[in-house]
């Protein structure tokens, strides 16, 4: 208890073989093969499982590219998001570099179906809802599980895939609001390079690298760094956001049908954990503090280690196996206070709270795909096994601390005396098995049925009690769709979908299922991305964080709720130079049966989920003119509507939020760019959450960065 109290895609070398294969979207399939349609010696094309590769057609390009055609579920799989019966949002390279992203809620801002930064200034986590509910994380394919509650580095990443809809048939037990999986950087076997410093708002200072090459004449062997380097702080006084992140990774590729990959990275955070909160009599500065700058702290060191192995047999069969390991330690503590709306006076109570947690975890799977034909029917079968073991431990404190005057805030100290009144340990394990099947008719039809078993076993020891607990769960899920392909570039869909979200010791598992209909068009044209989806999401035996009166966080069982919605993205490079990304969604919450504390919510609509949301971002490069070099403006702007701050809908609506973001870049010289970023233009203060303490959204910052790439 002591420290509470302190770019491109990866491809084999060699002439390149088409295995594009469309597997209803599974994200523990096939391999990462640059596609191309003939096998160079100008015949037909392949015939890969369910879809024909076009003669025309390239691999994705994250690089160069907001405009995702394939989606890659893990590094694993290069599936047609075309042909993918789901609703899938790509989160691309490019997109990262144009906005300047810093953390996981700025990549998802732009996301249709998406809510962010509902927390406000609680900086321990990136905060997300999709679809109205959580959702489940995973990095390459694998969940990540115990390390959930860390917030991913970005530029680790080449891109993140958004699957809206809970899907435990291809990930396993997940939550119903849908998947992020986070695509990590792995070598290219070519030569490639950059190298960039930045500095902004809140003194935030930046610098990051990312290179590699191949080691070896025969280009079996490549190489990939990664770093980045930051000294910032945040929106209110004594607050700090450090980090230091190294990724290095190797791959051995004897051949273009066998490829052997090894990641480690390393992440060290060390941070504020939140401003304390804000009183809810009136609006205050964010720079304000009103917790205790000698005790307010977030530490995470993590280390990661993977290996990943594809071979294809060249008959139809193809392995596929991964492997991760993950060490993991956070530690937080800090004083927040408690308001209330009959506080007479300027005195305010606080509480102080925090954790010292550790999560150790090995996750892997093995998987076999088999694609043949029989006459006009493309079939493509998956079987796999996975399998992970995770043990975590945690103390916790918590108790009452000393007012503060919040017209003349007056600093304390850290607690004295302070005691765990939690100390426990957890380990768990999960073996599954799932087999998914997808049928081709007539290069129009695709018929995708799946299942999934999995056997969780949790158990619990209470250390102050010295007893223990364990419980085992045996769930299957089941998945089907039908896709239609109207033409080449118009498809839609049918799909059911069920969710099974990881459970805990005396609660049912929280079972969701999803109907959805859904509309993409791929025009030939132009570089664009349509697409369209209905869909009726219920979850069941539903646990939620509630806030006790007392500021302490308890998860409770409320029953069933439900959300049925509409969205529509749009990804387009409109004329030379001119990229368009929007989205709008519609969500319709609502509590159809459940009890909070003794309270019933039964027709309440969900906290922190608006009705609506939209967004548009536009980029236009400017024609070089003269001397002056590449030039590049970005306009964005975002629209959150109204949302209940808590579910008894009780306590207040927040406001419309207007956002408003923008970019310029310049080409300084061949390879060197000047870029700077403006986050809410405007500096718009919303109150965005409220508990026992108002949470405001991030203020205006501005960053400026130079870049060097070779």
């Amino acid at each position: 208890m002591g420290a509470l109290l302190r770019k491109h895609r990866t491809s084999y070398p060699g002439p390149a073989r088409a295995t594009a294969v469309l597997l209803g979207c599974t994200a523990l399939v096939a391999f990462p093969l640059a596609a191309t349609a003939q096998d160079g010696t100008g015949g037909e094309p392949y015939r890969l499982g369910t879809i024909f590769v076009d003669a025309g057609a390239e691999a994705d390009d994250d690089a160069n590219s907001t405009i995702a055609k394939e989606l890659w579920t893990g590094g694993k799989v290069a599936t047609s998001v075309l042909d993918t019966p789901a609703s899938v949002s790509v989160i691309t390279q490019k997109e990262f570099e144009e906005r300047n992203v810093d953390k996981v809620e700025d990549l998802l801002e732009y996301t249709p179906g998406i809510v962010t930064d509902y927390y406000g200034t609680d900086d321990r986590n990136d905060y997300y809802l999709v679809r109205g509910f959580q959702a489940s994380t995973y990095r390459d394919g694998l969940t990540l599980g115990t390390m959930r509650g860390v917030r991913e580095e970005p530029y680790a990443f080449e891109r993140v895939e958004v699957m809206k809809g809970g899907n435990s048939t291809l990930f396993g037990t997940s939550d119903p609001g849908g998947t992020l999986n986070f695509v990590t950087k792995t070598p290219k076997f070519e030569r490639f390079g950059e190298l960039y410093g930045s500095y902004g708002t809140n003194n935030h200072t930046e610098l990051g690298f990312d290179f590699g090459d191949v080691l070896n004449e025969d280009r079996t062997l490549a190489y990939r760094f990664v770093g980045k380097v930051q000294d910032s702080e945040l929106d209110y006084d004594f607050s700090r956001d450090d980090e230091t992140f190294l990724l290095g990774s190797f791959a051995w590729s004897p051949s273009e049908d066998t490829k052997l990959t090894f990641t480690l990275d390393y992440l060290d955070r060390g941070s504020t954990p939140n401003s304390g909160g804000y009183p809810i009599d009136r609006e205050y500065d964010r720079s304000q503090f009103f917790g205790e700058p000698g005790f307010n702290y977030h530490d995470v060191e993590r280390l990661t280690v993977s290996a990943g192995f594809q071979h294809d047999f060249r008959n139809g069969l193809r392995l596929n196996a991964n492997l991760r390991y993950s060490d993991l330690t956070d530690d937080f503590a800090y004083v927040y206070i408690s308001d209330n709306a009959a506080r007479v006076g300027t005195m305010v109570d606080r509480f102080y709270f925090g954790t010292d947690s550790t999560a150790e975890e090995v996750i892997g799977n093995v998987i076999l795909q088999y694609d043949t034909s029989f006459g006009s029917v493309d079939s493509s079968t998956l079987a796999g096994l996975e399998f992970r073991d995770a043990s975590t431990t945690s103390a916790s404190i918590f108790g009452a601390y000393t007012p503060i005057d919040v017209t003349n805030p007056v600093y304390s100290g850290a607690p004295t005396g302070v005691t765990p009144y939690s100390v426990q340990e957890n380990d768990f394990s999960t073996q599954s098995v799932f087999v998914q099947q997808n049928f081709s008719f007539a290069d129009q039809f695709i018929v995708t049925a799946g299942v999934r078993h999995d056997w969780l076993d949790i158990t619990n020891t209470d250390r102050l009690t010295a007893t223990t607990t364990s419980a085992d769960f045996s769930e299957t899920s089941w998945r089907g769709a039908l896709t239609y392909k109207i033409t080449d570039q118009i498809s839609t869909y049918a799909s059911y979908v069920q969710s099974v979200a990881p459970p805990s010791i005396g609660t049912e598992p929280e079972r969701g299922e999803q109907y959805e209909i859904g509309l993409k068009y791929q025009p030939q044209n132009i570089n664009a991305l349509f697409t369209a989806s209905l869909y009726d999401l219920t979850k069941k035996n539903v646990v939620v964080p509630v806030v006790l009166p007392s500021g302490v966080i308890e998860r409770q069982t409320i029953g069933e709720s439900r959300v049925r919605g509409l969205e529509l993205e749009a990804r387009a490079e409109l004329t030379q130079g001119l990229t368009l990304s929007g989205g709008y969604s519609y969500q319709d919450s609502e509590f159809v049966r459940g009890n909070v504390r003794g309270v019933t919510v039964d027709g309440n609509q969900f906290a922190s989920v608006p009705e609506h949301m939209a967004s548009l971002w536009l980029t236009y490069d400017l024609p070089t003119t003269g001397s002056l070099g590449d030039m590049s403006v970005g306009l964005g702007a975002r629209y959150v509507g109204s949302y209940y701050y808590n579910a008894y809908n009780n306590n207040g609506k927040s406001p419309d939020q207007f956002l408003f973001d923008a970019s310029f870049s310049y080409e300084l010289a061949e390879n060197t760019e000047l870029q700077v970023n403006l986050s809410n233009v405007f500096d718009e203060q919303y109150l965005v959450g409220r508990g026992t303490a108002d949470f405001y959204n991030q203020g205006r910052t501005i960053t400026a960065a130079l870049r060097r790439s070779w």
